[in-house]
């Protein structure tokens, strides 16, 4: 009977596994009516969950949980003191606790994005479960922890997203990631106040360069010079033609 049980939670939780994207440490989460079975039936939660889920598992409960069993009095003292010894998560309760039953279920908040599984004696809380897909449910019965077969709704989800009607959840967690990595999630406030960073590069080389100074032409040296040596053997020439003119009637008068 043992070897049967473990080989129908094997399959469960390979059902959730791959359907629902569960993976270990698992996360459980308990309530008082869990516990007080527990004591009753002298079954040791830390030490049998994992045997019997067959990997490593979270106990956890929350602040509402722990407050309804304080209200209970003197019969829940040793179910309370069970579930002290586990974590505490956050719920949306901490100012205005609500029953324990009703806080379960708002930390599933309608998907179950968290991955939990729910121990829990409350018939309130299992017919709420059985109507969100992906939510493995744990109950005490004949001294033995019971992990229940998939509801309905888990079933009807997962043909769903075989038909492609739904996008599955670890489907749904890669888009999320691939568009918080291309900033398409994020408000158009986010998105402006980020600023991209430039890449590093050469500076231009034509930029380097100095600038020519405007306005102050360079004088042409080399013309100036021949012009003024073309200028003085003009003179020179003009002499020498003056004094062949003055010789030659000297010598006619002698």
């Amino acid at each position: 009977m043992k070897i049967k049980r473990q080989k129908q939670a094997k399959k469960t939780i390979s059902f959730y596994k791959y359907n629902f994207g569960f993976r270990e440490p698992f996360q459980i989460l308990i309530d008082g009516t869990f516990c007080q079975a527990a004591l009753k039936n002298k079954i040791q939660i830390k030490e049998q969950m994992p045997k019997y889920l067959m990997g490593e598992v979270q106990l956890c409960t929350t602040s509402c949980a722990l407050k309804e069993l304080e209200t209970l009095g003197k019969q829940l003292y040793g179910a309370k003191i069970i579930l002290q010894r586990f974590q505490v998560r956050k719920c949306p309760h901490f100012k205005e606790p609500v029953s324990a039953s009703e806080c379960l279920l708002s930390m599933l908040e309608g998907t179950n994005p968290h991955h939990y599984f729910v121990a829990t004696q409350d018939y309130t809380v299992t017919t709420g479960l059985k109507k969100i897909p992906g939510v493995p449910l744990l109950y005490i019965i004949l001294n033995t922890i019971v992990l229940d077969k998939p509801s309905q709704a888990s079933l009807d989800h997962v043909q769903a997203v075989q038909l492609g009607e739904l996008v599955s959840p670890a489907q749904q967690q890669s888009i999320r990631t691939l568009k918080e990595e291309q900033g398409i999630g994020q408000k158009d406030g986010e998105r402006r106040g980020k600023k991209r960073k430039r890449k590093q590069s050469n500076p231009n080389p034509l930029s380097c360069l100095k600038k020519k100074k405007k306005g102050v032409p360079t004088p042409p040296l080399k013309k100036t010079e021949q012009e003024g040596k073309r200028k003085r053997s003009r003179h020179k020439k003009r002499k020498v033609e003056a004094g062949d003119g003055t010789a030659a009637p000297a010598a006619a008068n002698t």
